[in-house]
C-alpha cells in the first residue's frame, strides 16, 4: 500500500510539472498581445504668459560716495551709521589749520603786490611829469632829443610794470579764492537728502586726497530702489522696454513686487574689465527697473528673483506643448484625442502663444477633449488621466 501511495503522488508531481512547463513554453513562444494604455489630459482654460527669468541686485536709486577734497585729520564726524540727514547737514569737519595758513599767505602775497602797484603808480605819475616837460622843451629846441626819449621810454617801462603787476593781482586773487574753497572743504556737507549707508572713517583719521579722494560717508536715497536684473545673451534679443516685471526677494518669497522695465544697458556687465573675459564666460546684460520702497524695506545688495513678462494671454485655452505634434510642412499642428471607443484620433489645430511647457490653442479642440499625452503597453488595457487641480500639472 505504501509503495503504491508514493508512485501515485510520484505522478502527481511529474504531471504538474509537465503542464507548468507547457504553460511557460506556450506563453514564451506565444505572447498574449500587449494593450496599449494612454495618458491623457484635459485643455484648461486660463492665463498663460511667455516669460524670461533673471536674477537681480537690488541698489538704491541714488548713492553717492561723499569725499574728502583736502588732506587732513577728521576733527569731528555728526552722523552716525544709518542716519537721515537733509541736504546742506554738516557731515563732518577736517582740520583746518593747513588751509587758514594757506589763505592767510595768499591774502599777503595779495597785499605785497597792491603795494608794488602803488608804488609803480606813483612812479607813472612821475614819468607822465617828466615825459610833458622834456617833449615841451623839445618843441622849443631847449633839451637834446636824447633826454626826450629816455623820458618816453621810462613812462612806457612804467606802463608795462603796471599792467604785469595788475596780471599778478588776478594770479593773487585767484589763489586767495582757491585757499577760502579749500578751507570751506574742511566743512563736509550732505550734497542730498538721504541715509548713510557706510560710514568708512572715524574721527581722528587722517585722509590724503592727494592721491585720490577719500569717501568720508556714502549717502542713498532708500525710497525707491533700482533692480540690476543680469538678462542673458539668450534673451536679451526679446527683451524691450516697457514690458512688465515682476521680482521676489529670498527672505519674504512669497511677497511680489511688480513694475515696469526702464532701460536695457547696451553693454554687458563687466565691460569696464574687458581685458580679462575670456571665451567662456557667460554673457549677462543688466535689464534696470525701479520700485517704491517707503518703509525701506527692501535694502542695498539684496538678491531679487527677477521675471520678465514678454507675452500674455488671459482666458486661453491651454494643452501641455508635449501634447503637440509638428509643424508639418504647411507650418500645421496636430493633437492626439480620444474618440468615443477610447482610441487616439489626429486633430488639426491651430496654435497660438508657445511657451515650450504650456501652448495656447485658438482653434481645433474643446475643453472636453481628452488630449493623448503618452502611452503605455500592459496585459490589460486602462485609460489613464491627468487631473488638474490648484496647482496641477500644467
Amino acid at each position: 500500500m505504501k509503495k503504491s501511495s508514493r508512485t501515485a503522488r510520484n505522478l502527481v508531481i511529474a504531471l504538474i510539472v509537465i503542464l507548468a512547463a507547457g504553460w511557460m513554453a506556450q506563453a514564451y513562444l506565444f505572447p498574449s498581445e500587449a494593450k496599449t494604455s494612454y495618458v491623457t489630459a484635459k485643455p484648461r482654460i486660463g492665463n498663460l504668459a511667455d516669460t524670461v527669468l533673471a536674477s537681480g541686485t537690488i541698489t538704491a536709486s541714488k548713492l553717492v560716495s561723499v569725499g574728502a577734497q583736502v588732506s587732513g585729520q577728521i576733527k569731528a564726524l555728526h552722523v552716525d551709521l544709518g542716519d537721515e540727514i537733509k541736504e546742506g547737514d554738516l557731515i563732518a569737519e577736517i582740520d583746518p589749520s593747513t588751509q587758514q595758513n594757506d589763505l592767510r599767505d595768499a591774502e599777503a602775497a595779495l597785499a605785497n603786490i597792491k603795494a608794488q602797484l602803488a608804488a609803480k603808480q606813483a612812479e607813472l605819475k612821475q614819468a607822465e611829469l617828466d615825459y610833458a616837460r622834456q617833449k615841451n622843451m623839445r618843441a622849443l629846441d631847449a633839451s637834446p632829443q636824447e633826454d626826450f626819449e629816455s623820458a618816453e621810454a621810462t613812462l612806457n617801462v612804467t606802463k608795462s610794470e603796471i599792467a604785469a603787476l595788475n596780471a599778478q593781482i588776478d594770479q593773487a586773487k585767484i589763489a586767495v579764492d582757491t585757499a577760502e574753497i579749500d578751507l570751506g572743504y574742511t566743512k563736509i556737507l550732505a550734497p542730498m537728502d538721504g541715509t548713510v549707508v557706510a560710514l568708512p572713517v572715524k574721527e581722528g583719521q587722517t585722509v590724503n586726497a592727494a592721491q585720490s579722494t577719500p569717501t568720508i560717508i556714502k549717502l542713498a536715497q532708500l525710497d525707491t530702489m533700482t533692480v540690476e536684473a543680469e538678462i542673458s545673451e539668450a534673451d536679451v534679443i526679446r527683451v524691450r522696454e516697457g514690458q512688465p516685471v515682476s521680482f521676489t526677494i529670498l527672505g519674504d518669497p512669497d511677497t511680489q513686487y511688480e513694475s515696469t522695465l526702464r532701460a536695457i544697458e547696451p553693454a554687458p556687465t563687466g565691460i569696464e574689465d574687458d581685458d580679462d573675459n575670456t571665451d567662456d564666460e557667460a554673457v549677462y546684460y543688466n535689464g534696470l527697473f525701479d520700485i517704491a520702497n517707503p518703509d525701506h524695506r527692501l535694502r542695498v545688495w539684496m538678491t531679487a528673483e527677477v521675471t520678465i513678462t514678454l507675452n500674455e494671454v488671459e482666458n486661453a485655452l491651454i494643452v501641455p506643448s508635449a501634447a503637440l505634434s509638428g509643424p508639418n510642412k504647411d507650418g500645421q499642428y496636430t493633437v492626439r484625442v480620444l474618440d468615443d471607443e477610447g482610441a487616439p484620433v489626429e486633430k488639426p489645430v491651430t496654435v497660438g502663444m508657445n511657451t515650450n511647457i504650456n501652448a495656447q490653442i485658438i482653434s481645433g479642440i474643446s475643453e472636453n477633449d481628452d488630449i493623448v499625452i503618452g502611452a503605455t503597453s500592459g496585459a490589460v488595457a486602462t485609460s489613464q488621466s491627468i487631473r488638474r487641480g490648484p496647482g496641477g500639472m500644467f
